[in-house]
C-alpha cells in the first residue's frame, strides 16, 4: 500500500518546528582502554511529534498479550529504545503514493555496536540487501540502520544500486560516522526505485530527532510498515550474568511472506557484551525458528532482511562461548523476540482472520519436522478450508506427505493429527468426529481473530518443529489484484 505526501511531517506542517540539536555518537564496544571516537553532530531541522497521529498511528498486534513465548523474560516498553545504547526516529517524508503515515525510520547506536544480518535467499534481492550484505561482510558492527517504506529499490538495477549508496553516503555525512557503519533496508513496490528527491532531505531530519524513547519506538515501527494492519513490536528484559539484559524488535510484513528467510524487515536491537562470532550464530538459529518458519502466501520476497545489534551496555561479562549457559540464554532470549515479531506477521496476513500453528513431533530430527511444519501452514487448500471452517482434514495430511525435502520419510501409519481438541486420526487412521463441532472450533478460532492449532505426530523420533501462517481469505486476492492501482 503506497501513501502521498501531505506535509504531516514536513516544513509547512504547524506540528513541526525549527530546532537546532546535536547528537553524541561514537566509541568502539568491546574494546576496552581504546581512544574513544566521538562525534558531535549539530543540525538544524525540524522537531518530530512522535505523538501525532495522522503520521504514527497504527493498532498494536498482539505479541504481548498473545505471541509472545513464555521464558524467564519480563516484557517492558520501549520497543527497539528499550536496550541501552540505541536511538530511533520515524518520519513522513513523502514517499508513499497516498496517504498520512510516516514513511522512513532510523536506528542509531551511540557507540559502535555488534551486527549481524540475515537475508532473502530470492536471486532478484533488492540494492539494499546486496548493500548490507556487502557491508556487514567487511566488518562485525555498524552504527545506523535507515528504512524506507513505499518503494522497495528492488529490480532497479544499477541506478537503485547508486541510489542506496549515495543514501550511505547523506546518512554517513549526517550522522559523522564513516560509511562502512551504515545499512539499508527498503519496503514497497518492486521495480521502483526510491524518491530521493524526498528521502535525502529526510535524512537530516531524521538524524536530528533521533531519541531513546517508547514513542519514538512505535513512531518507527510504524513508518516501515506497509499492508500492515498493525503495528509488530516488543521488548523484553532477561538476568544474564547477574546483569538485566533488554532486547527491543520491531518488523514489518503482511504479504509476500514465505520460508526462505527472512520473510520481512525486522530489526532487533540489544544491549548485552557479545562477541561478533557468537552474536552472529544465534541470530542465524534465532531466524531459522522463526522468521523461517512462517508463511502467508508462498511469495518470498525481494527484500527481506533481519538485523540484530547488540550494543554491550548491558554491563555483563562479553559473551565468547556459544555453549556457555549465558549465550544459551540470550539465544533463547533473542528467539522469543523473533517469533513474536513473526507470528504477528502471520497474524496480519493480508486478509487473514486467524493465525495457524501447527506444531509436528516424532521426526527424525528437528529439520525435518520444520519441513513438515512448514508445509502444512502453506498449504492453500487447508488454509481455504480453515477459512471457511471446513475440518478438512485430508488437507491437511496430505500436505504433511508431500512435505519436502526431509531426510527421512515418515510412515503414513505413525501419522496422528488433531485440530484444535479434535483428534481427526490416529496411527495413520481416519478417526470418527464431530464434524460440526470440528466446524465450530474454526468458526471461534476465526471470529476473534485467534490462533488455529494444528498438532501432527509422525513418529517416535525426537525431532520437533513449528511454523505459522494464516487462512486464505477473498480479501488476500483483492488486496493484491488492486496493490498498484
Amino acid at each position: 500500500m503506497a501513501l502521498a505526501n501531505v506535509n504531516v511531517c514536513g516544513p509547512k506542517t504547524a506540528r513541526v518546528c525549527a530546532k537546532s540539536m546535536k547528537m553524541d555518537v561514537g566509541a568502539k564496544v568491546g574494546r576496552p582502554g581504546a581512544m574513544s571516537r566521538v562525534v558531535r553532530v549539530r543540525a538544524s531541522a525540524e522537531k518530530i511529534d512522535f505523538n501525532y497521529e495522522g503520521a504514527f498511528t497504527l493498532p498494536y498486534a498482539p505479541v504481548r498479550e498473545a505471541l509472545l513465548p513464555d521464558g524467564p523474560w519480563t516484557v517492558i516498553d520501549g520497543g527497539v529504545c528499550a536496550a541501552k545504547g540505541f536511538k530511533v526516529a520515524g518520519y513522513k517524508a513523502g514517499l508513499r503514493k497516498k496517504g498520512t503515515r510516516a514513511d522512513c525510520a532510523l536506528i542509531v547506536a551511540d557507540e559502535d555496536a555488534t551486527c549481524a544480518g540475515i537475508f532473502t535467499t530470492n536471486l532478484m534481492c533488492a540494492a539494499p540487501v546486496a548493500f548490507c550484505k556487502k557491508q556487514l561482510a567487511g566488518k562485525p558492527t555498524a552504527r545506523a540502520l535507515l528504512i524506507n517504506a513505499g518503494q522497495a529499490n528492488a529490480a532497479t538495477g544499477d541506478a537503485g544500486f547508486a541510489d542506496s549508496q549515495a543514501t550511505a553516503d547523506a546518512l554517513s555525512k549526517a550522522l559523522g560516522v564513516a560509511g562502512d557503519d551504515i545499512l539499508l533496508m527498503s519496503t514497497g513496490v518492486i521495480g521502483q526505485r526510491i524518491k530521493m528527491d524526498k528521502l535525502l532531505p529526510a535524512i537530516d531530519v531524521l538524524a536530528a530527532n533521533v531519541e531513546a524513547s517508547t514513542a519514538a519506538a512505535n513512531a518507527a515501527a510504524t513508518a516501515i510498515c506497509t499492508t500492515d494492519l498493525v503495528r509488530k513490536t516488543i521488548a523484553i528484559e532477561v538476568d544474564i550474568g547477574g546483569k538485566k539484559v533488554r532486547m527491543g524488535g520491531m518488523a514489518k510484513g503482511s504479504g509476500m511472506i514465505h520460508p526462505n528467510m527472512a520473510t520481512m524487515l525486522g530489526v532487533v536491537t540489544c544491549d548485552a557484551a557479545v562477541s561478533p562470532e557468537v552474536w552472529r550464530g544465534i541470530t542465524s538459529r534465532a531466524g531459522t525458528n522463526s522468521f523461517n518458519q512462517i508463511s502467508v502466501d508462498g511469495d518470498t520476497s525481494t527484500n527481506d532482511s533481519l538485523v540484530c545489534f547488540a550494543s554491550g551496555k548491558a554491563g555483563n561479562a562479553v559473551i565468547t562461548d556459544a555453549n556457555s549457559a549465558d549465550a544459551k540464554l540470550l539465544e533463547q532470549a533473542l528467539t522469543a523476540v523473533c517469533r513474536g515479531l513473526a507470528k504477528a506477521i502471520a497474524w496480519d496476513g493480508e486478509g487473514a482472520t486467524c493465525l495457524i500453528e501447527c506444531n509436528v513431533s516424532g521426526a527424525m530430527d528437528d529439520e525435518d519436522a520444520r519441513v513438515i511444519a512448514r508445509s502444512v501452514v502453506c498449504s492453500s487448500l487447508a488454509k481455504a478450508a480453515i477459512f471457511g471452517h471446513d475440518p478438512n482434514w485430508g488437507r491437511l495430511a496430505c500436505a504433511a506427505g508431500y512435505a519436502s525435502p526431509v531426510k527421512h520419510n515418515f510412515n503414513q501409519n505413525d501419522l496422528k493429527l488433531s485440530l484444535g481438541p479434535h483428534q481427526l486420526m490416529d496411527k495413520g487412521q481416519p478417526l470418527a468426529f464431530d464434524a460440526v463441532a470440528a466446524s465450530q472450533y474454526l468458526k471461534d478460532v476465526t471470529g476473534v481473530h485467534g490462533t488455529c492449532v494444528v498438532d501432527i505426530s509422525v513418529g517416535s523420533g525426537p525431532g520437533k518443529g513449528q511454523a505459522w501462517g494464516c487462512d486464505l481469505s477473498y480479501d488476500y486476492v483483492k488486496i493484491n489484484a488492486e496493490y498498484t492501482t
